[in-house]
């Protein structure tokens, strides 16, 4: 913790001719033997205001509550949407007697739904990351925002409608609008929520770690819903329909939420436009298309597109630890996680029944990983730099033995079971949500905090990509392993 809260000795020592300083990030040229840690993170002078500019205050925490706010609108419909499982199967299935080329079709839909969702929403969100890495420095990121959110709203409205419009008639078609609905909302998730981690790169790192909370707060809250909807024994269109009305209201609420926030005298303060600056060490060249002086007007086609090359090579580490922190989880959850049975199933009680899985992963898992991520509003170790952080991501490859060994049926190559009690699974998925929200939180956290605040948002944006990379990789390498269980 030393190095993320120096004492006033420590700093006092520390000639600040020795730093570079932008508005989110200290850096330090080539030769200064400051540990890597202290450079990253130094807080008295990472959030240093220029002189003659002195930082407000977050009144009543008020930015904060919006980035966490921001964080529930970007993944919460997304969450909603992939939840409604039961509706999805409802709607999809022909009722009005079909014939059998009907039908046949029909049972395909049905059988490998989950998947043709999972290849929409996953080439969408690559392409549109891609995209707008690519758009960082040509398109403002106020147009990007509100675009990607007035589309999520507009998908949502729209799925709205149909909630209690009679499909059967038209499966294959309602089939074809879901998945490219499921693509737009997909992608533009994505866009927004690339985009605002960016942005919190120029503010102190509380604010990010709002946002990523914000996001586990989505996934916690769909999972509760799924257990009431559970309880309620409703209408599967009665509940589905409060899903999409509630998400129509968050993100309504996100427009509304991102509009205010320049009005905010502490957030106008780290939204304030930088001139860009030189971000290499002194024995490495700068690209040709990367502005290294003023005469680079700001919008020209040289500053078109964000050097990547450096952002990768400042980011390598902790991109590592990304992609395989979200390798393993998508590699367990929920492939595995969700086909672990209650070993009393055959009991017929509603527990080990009905709200088991539901239970013990979905809301177990998505609370975990909420709490871990609030962990680090008051906790940021190890530092980007330390071994220990890759250390402690490469230990959690043990869990998944542990998994595997727990109750999950139907099991056909490996048919001993190992942990043989119901808390096993409990206290396994709590352990995965935590691991998972702390470290990713840390690592995502860090990445926009050890470049200048004008690669800032890029390297958010790449952050996420590598997310999306680790995830890919994981569901991918789940069907394999559920292949060898």
């Amino acid at each position: 913790m030393s190095a993320m809260v120096p004492s006033r000795n420590f700093v006092a020592m520390i000639s600040e001719d020795d730093f570079h300083h932008s508005a989110n990030a200290t850096y330090r040229p080539a030769g200064s033997n400051l540990r890597a840690d202290q450079e990253a993170l130094l807080e008295k002078l990472l959030d240093r205001p220029p002189p003659g500019l002195q930082r407000p205050k977050d009144r009543f925490n008020g930015t904060y509550i919006i980035f966490f706010s921001l964080g529930i609108g970007g993944l919460l419909p997304w969450n909603f949407f992939v939840t409604a499982k039961e509706y999805w199967l409802f709607k999809l299935r022909n009722c009005s007697s079909p014939t059998a080329g009907e039908e046949a079709t029909g049972s395909d839909i049905l059988n490998y739904f989950e998947s043709y969702l999972t290849v929409a929403s996953t080439v969408s969100s690559v392409l549109c990351l891609m995209a707008n890495f690519l758009l960082v420095n040509r398109v403002p990121i106020r147009v990007r925002v509100l675009a990607s959110l007035t589309v999520m709203l507009a998908i949502f409205l729209l799925m709205t409608a149909l909630v209690k419009v009679d499909t059967s008639s038209w499966t294959s078609g309602f089939f074809a609008v879901t998945i490219v609905c499921m693509a737009l909302l997909s992608g533009t998730s994505t866009v927004f929520s690339s985009t605002v981690f960016g942005m919190t790169g120029s503010f102190p790192m509380r604010n990010s770690q709002a946002l990523i909370s914000g996001g586990a707060m989505g996934g916690t809250i769909s999972a509760v819903a799924l257990l009431v909807d559970l309880a309620a024994s409703s209408e599967v269109t009665d509940s589905t329909l409060a899903f999409f009305l509630t998400a129509d209201v968050f993100l309504g609420l996100c427009v509304g939420l991102y509009l205010l926030l320049p009005r905010l005298d502490y957030a106008r303060f780290y939204l304030r436009p930088v001139w860009p600056a030189c971000v290499f060490p002194s024995e490495e060249q700068p690209p040709q298309d990367y502005p290294s002086a003023p005469s680079a007007a700001p919008g020209s086609g040289e500053s078109s597109m964000p050097p990547l090359r450096p952002i990768l090579k400042k980011t390598a580490g902790l991109g590592f630890c990304i992609i395989y922190l979200f390798f393993i989880t998508g590699l367990v959850f929920p492939a595995i996680s969700t086909n672990i049975e209650s070993l009393d199933k055959d009991s017929g009680s509603p527990w080990t029944t009905t709200f088991f899985v539901p239970l013990t992963t979905f809301l177990l898992f998505n609370f975990a990983d909420l709490c871990g991520r609030q962990v680090t509003a008051w906790i940021q170790a190890p530092g980007p730099r330390s071994k220990v952080l890759p250390g402690l991501v490469l230990l959690r490859t043990c869990l998944i033995p542990l998994f595997v060994f727990c109750n999950y049926q139907p099991r056909v190559h490996l048919h001993a079971v190992v942990f043989r009690s119901d808390l096993y699974p409990v206290f396994f998925t709590s352990l995965l949500g935590l691991s998972n929200g702390y470290l990713s939180a840390l690592a995502l956290m860090y990445g926009p905090k050890i470049v200048p605040r004008e690669l800032a948002e890029a390297t958010g944006v790449l952050m996420s990509f590598y997310v999306c990379v680790g995830l890919v990789l994981g569901s991918a390498c789940s069907a394999l392993l559920v292949h060898l269980i």
